[in-house]
């Protein structure tokens, strides 16, 4: 349904519906605290799948039905993978060279495609399953201890954690700390790397005034914004160096081995020494420089970190809040995993644990990490809805208002229901149904899934195996506060405080 649009003939074209903009501003001062809310209410009011604002002078057509994310992300996929390009995240990522923020073209392609083969396979996830184990298992012994104490833990920070070291990890080889070559067994550097990580993830979701309005460009620099960007990626920068120069050294270091008769497989290694050994490779026809090596795994790095643990501490707040579905799900994991065991293992995920499949289906529903996907741009005039969208109109494609309609949800689409996939409901969130699309579709839909998946499955169904939970001070879990924060990804306002109590006890 795509179609050219003469740019003579402005008079017979039909934008999307707008709400009314103010000079130099636009309609940035209607967007509100909570953007995705927002544009649905607006959605509503104006009867509409798409929205036209304008971002100061950005155009932004905003997607607000399944309908229309499908004629965007199938029907148009190819004219709407464009980038949009933001000082903030050039800075941050290394000029575009990532694979989430690098124009849409050959070196996106090459670049996907080696994350996709070499980082992302199946295979590859499941080399991972030592890390995800031990750590996970450090986090359900933390738990133990605190248990014994009958004293709250804060679920949110130790989820954050879980993520981020599981993330170190398999990126790095080992947990590291910002602004130390020592790996982050010492708690305060690693409490330094959340610390700065928080603050990464803060500034990719920023408002920068000059990539709306640049006449203003010079507010960023008055405010100190810009030394901030700066600095952050500096020390991020620092931090990767030096994981190179270890990759380097590790590398040089099989290299010897294998020359010596050892084994030169990397089904273990970490994927900063994948692809330093890609680019080492003389078969490959595309290698990566050391600034997109480090871009990519920056990529990974940030994208498998947050969202997990977004994930994670939401399905364990909704749980909370229903006992039901709780108990439910304890029972399941109990019954079908054991009663007797320890600690639970990804072998045992082999079994059919249909309830927890549906669980983390219903929570991603009702909670994407990322409320609104990342931003696409068009990069040719195309009809859409039977609205006009001309080249270079920013595409924002609101997951959290499509999770929650109520013409794809008509059964109480506001309320946790697992049961709704039950009875033939089959809608899936890897990028073929278009009701629920938290990972994105098409060309730039997230290549990681698998990976974020396999970290929630294990994580989730020991926490709530081994533990039974409830709320300090007495409070019922109908009366948990669910305010959500602002930023990139869509945490909780307050963090998840709960008491664990032992559902096994270990002589």
């Amino acid at each position: 349904m795509s179609s050219s649009i003469s740019g003579n003939d402005d008079r017979r074209r039909r934008p999307p519906p707008s709400p009314p903009k103010l000079p130099l501003l636009g309609n940035l001062h209607q967007i509100g605290n909570y953007p995705h809310r927002t544009f649905v209410r607006l959605a509503e009011r104006y009867g509409s799948p798409l929205l036209l604002f304008h971002f100061g002078s950005r155009p932004v057509v905003v997607v607000t039905t399944s309908e229309a994310a499908r004629e965007v992300l199938k029907t148009h996929d190819v004219v709407s993978a464009g980038k949009p390009e933001f000082g903030t995240l050039k800075k941050l990522l290394y000029d575009g060279k990532d694979v989430a923020t690098c124009p849409y073209g050959e070196y996106w392609r090459q670049t996907r495609r080696l994350c996709v083969m070499h980082l992302l396979s199946n295979r590859k996830v499941l080399s991972c399953r030592a890390a995800r184990e031990e750590e996970v298992g450090l986090l359900i012994n933390r738990i133990r201890k605190d248990a014994e104490k009958r004293e709250p833990v804060n679920l949110s920070e130790l989820l954050s954690c879980l993520a981020n070291d599981v993330i170190c990890r398999t990126a790095f080889g080992r947990k590291y700390s910002i602004g130390t070559t020592a790996a982050a067994g010492h708690h305060g550097g690693a409490t330094n790397f959340r610390d700065q990580l928080a603050e990464f993830m803060e500034l990719l979701g920023a408002f920068s005034v000059g990539d709306f309005i640049p006449s203003l460009s010079w507010v960023n620099r008055l405010t100190g914004f810009d030394a901030r960007v700066d600095r952050v990626a500096s020390q991020f920068d620092e931090l990767l160096e030096g994981a190179v120069e270890e990759g380097l050294a590790r590398l040089e270091k099989q290299t010897t081995d294998v020359e010596g008769g050892g084994d030169d497989d990397d089904s273990q290694a970490p994927f900063i020494d994948v692809l330093l050994r890609l680019q080492k490779d003389s078969s490959e026809a595309f290698r990566l420089d050391r600034e997109g090596i480090k871009a990519v795994i920056l990529d990974l790095f940030v994208g498998g970190t947050d969202t997990t643990s977004t994930l994670l501490e939401w399905t364990m707040s909704e749980l909370i809040k229903h006992p039901r579905v709780m108990k439910k799900l304890q029972e399941e994991l109990r019954t079908k995993i054991g009663r007797e065991i320890e600690t639970v293992h990804e072998a045992d995920l082999a079994e059919e644990l249909e309830y927890l499949n549906l669980v983390i289906r219903e929570t991603i529903r009702l909670h994407p990490p990322i409320p609104l996907l990342a931003p696409r741009e068009m990069t040719q005039d195309a009809t859409i809805m039977g609205y006009d969208v001309p080249s270079g109109t920013m595409i924002m494609t609101n997951a959290w208002g499509i999770g929650r309609d109520a013409k794809d949800w008509p059964e109480s689409p506001e309320a946790f229901w697992p049961e709704r996939f039950l009875d033939g409901n089959n809608v899936d969130f890897r990028g073929q149904d278009y009701q629920l699309i938290p990972f994105g579709a098409g060309r730039r839909g997230c290549p990681g899934i698998s990976f974020a998946l396999a970290v929630v499955e294990l994580a989730l169904a020991n926490l709530v195996r081994n533990f039974d939970w409830e709320l300090p001070d007495g409070v019922r879990g109908e009366d948990l506060d669910m305010t959500e924060c602002v930023g990139l990804t869509m945490h909780r306002q307050l963090p998840l405080l709960a008491i664990p109590n032992r559902y096994i006890t270990v002589d």
